[in-house]
């Protein structure tokens, strides 16, 4: 089953960000738990999919 999801980003230092549409460029991404999280706050998941764009 397609979803055909968009996935929004604003972290302009990730290589797969499309800066002009905020938009990131995979066609998935993978989202892990920081060490432990046990909060039940937004903020205990990251993109581990991220990776710095030297670049810029």
């Amino acid at each position: 089953m397609d979803k055909n999801q968009k996935i929004n980003c604003t972290v302009t230092s990730c290589k797969y960000n499309k800066n002009q549409e905020q938009e990131c460029s995979l066609e998935q991404i993978i989202v892990t738990p920081i060490q432990d999280c046990k909060t039940k706050q937004p903020d205990e998941s990251m993109c581990s999919s991220y990776h710095y764009d030297e670049k810029k």
